[in-house]
């Protein structure tokens, strides 16, 4: 939704397992977490504003689990290429940190490692299952949690 924003694919990160499918990482033992590649135009929008936005859709404060997914593959993180992206991505982190919002930040910021691409049915998913990914997303609370988190500043 931002302008800028090029591509986003749906993939598998952070992991050991070569060439993981959506089961293996879904059932945990990978080491994997469920992801998305962003590709963007630096001209048009920042990465600082990328991790802004990412923050706003996510739940920081929640362990190894988002909304109604729970386990290691569905724990948060943003990883970072390069020495400028990690400046900007501790620098957001620390900064909400101390804002106070939030009493602990368990999102992990690491280097970008191999990244693997999803099944082609789970790209663009909220386009392709429109009714089931808004059952999913009311089933699971999101929207109810993330303005809990954020408020008026969450990301719509």
């Amino acid at each position: 939704k931002l302008p800028g924003v090029l591509k986003v694919e749906a993939g598998y990160t952070a992991g050991r397992t070569p060439n993981p499918t959506y089961k293996q990482v879904s059932a945990g033992g990978t080491g994997h977490t469920e992801a998305v590649r962003v590709e963007f135009d630096s001209s048009k929008v920042s990465y600082e504003k990328l991790v802004d936005y990412f923050w706003r859709h996510i739940d920081p404060t929640a362990k190894d689990a988002q909304f109604c997914d729970v386990g290691s593959q569905y724990r948060s993180g943003i990883y970072y290429q390069g020495d400028e992206q990690k400046r900007v991505a501790e620098a957001s982190k620390t900064a909400l940190e101390k804002s106070g919002r939030f009493a602990k930040i368990h999102t992990e910021l690491a280097p970008a490692s191999a990244f693997y691409l999803a099944e082609e049915y789970h790209q663009d998913y909220y386009k392709k299952n429109k009714v089931r990914y808004q059952f999913y997303v009311s089933g699971c609370g999101r929207y109810a949690r993330l303005d809990q988190l954020w408020g008026k500043l969450r990301a719509k």
